[in-house]
């Protein structure tokens, strides 16, 4: 038992350092500055809302719907590796305190995001509903005992199932825990009833996990796609070495390939064009941060702060998509012709000029019902020429 305490030791310390390795490249200073803003106009606005809203609102079963899908997701978090299912074979016997220890950190590492939440919605509970202080308290409590359950619930089930027909146990799941604190929330005692089921269901799970071997396969695959998309998303701030990005056809963005006129000084730009549509990081990193900006521009009616957000979200696009696009580590078949070098920093400054003027376009579109909307393609395009022309 002690030697698979040392091995789980171990690995999470090597997962910790690798997380924080990659973490301080994306909570930089400007980062931090974008969420000091956003959390602050988010609290300006809600706050401004709560003095409005109606005694009707069903409060209860929006918390309910949000936080039951958030501790109802309980992916457990193994940090199993390839080899484990050969080496780790012969102390097969002595995995259960090995999984203990992953479950213990998968509870812990998951309860924040929907605890946080709840303690947002408190205010909005106080002016809707007619709960104590102390009843708002205990649904803390109820939510972490919930999230206990679905966290050994969802476990056991991938243990037992081999991971088939996880979704199927999902929605039962969610279900019942939306109905538990639906119910905790406006009869009280009555949505213990629904953990006390979960609880059986738990139980059940684990009885018919005796004697059955250890997925091994099932949780190497689900650790390694954990660990992939969070190197996906540590990406877009920095270069993973190791992360090879997939490519896709995307014919339907044929189209921007159709202004390129067929000449030996546009062949430069024909690959960069093609390397953003094609590659997964590339593409999908100038979606999200416009996604971001737009939904930003959209909900916050401070011009202020929606002018620093969209202004770092253009910033951002800017700067990593022109790393990404300038970078020149690995061989390319262009290098073989006699093409000058800067040829390639003018298509990759043309794309990302029509990126920027695409961007600023639709996030303009989402606040134009925003005081001040058409400021907001000016700041974008401005910030990114500025980028364009200082980054290296």
């Amino acid at each position: 038992m002690n030697n698979m305490h040392n091995v789980w030791a171990k690995r999470f310390e090597h997962y910790i350092g690798e997380v924080m390795k990659y973490m301080r490249f994306v909570f930089t200073g400007h980062i931090a500055i974008v969420l000091v803003f956003i959390i602050g106009a988010g609290g300006y606005q809600y706050s401004e809302w709560l003095k409005v809203v109606q005694p009707d609102f069903p409060a209860e079963w929006l918390i309910a719907i949000v936080i039951g899908v958030l501790v109802t997701f309980s992916r457990p978090v193994t940090l199993l590796k390839q080899p484990d299912q050969v080496y780790l074979l012969p102390l097969e016997s002595q995995m259960k305190s090995y999984f203990k220890k992953a479950m213990n950190w998968t509870f812990w590492s998951q309860l924040l995001l929907p605890t946080v939440l709840f303690i947002v919605s408190i205010p909005l509970l106080k002016e809707v509903t007619e709960l104590s202080v102390a009843e708002i308290w205990s649904v803390v409590v109820f939510i972490i005992v919930l999230k206990y359950l679905n966290v050994r619930s969802e476990f056991y089930y991938r243990y037992v199932s081999r991971g088939h027909s996880i979704a199927l146990d999902r929605i039962v799941r969610i279900a019942v825990s939306i109905l538990a604190i639906q119910s905790f929330l406006t009869d009280g005692l009555f949505g213990a009833v629904f953990l006390v089921m979960l609880a059986y269901y738990a139980f059940t799970l684990n009885k018919k996990m005796i004697n059955q071997p250890v997925p091994y396969e099932h949780f190497i695959s689900l650790e390694q796609n954990r660990m992939m998309s969070f190197y996906r998303f540590a990406n877009y701030f920095t270069d993973v070495p190791h992360l090879k990005g997939s490519i896709k056809r995307r014919a339907w963005l044929d189209v921007l390939y159709k202004g390129i006129s067929f000449k030996k000084e546009n062949t430069q730009a024909y690959l960069v064009y093609r390397t953003f549509v094609r590659t997964d990081d590339h593409f999908y990193l100038w979606v999200r941060l416009t996604v971001i900006a737009a939904i930003v521009a959209m909900f916050i009616t401070i011009p202020f702060v929606t002018w620093i957000v969209v202004a770092a979200m253009a910033f951002a696009t800017t700067l990593q998509l022109k790393y990404a696009l300038m970078s020149a580590g690995e061989f390319r078949m262009d290098m073989l012709y006699p093409i000058p070098r800067e040829t390639r920093k003018q298509a990759v400054a043309k794309l990302l000029r029509l990126l920027a003027f695409i961007q600023a376009v639709l996030v303009m579109l989402s606040a134009i019902m925003q005081p001040q909307f058409y400021i907001i393609p000016v700041v974008i395009l401005v910030v990114s020429e500025i980028t364009l022309r200082m980054s290296k």
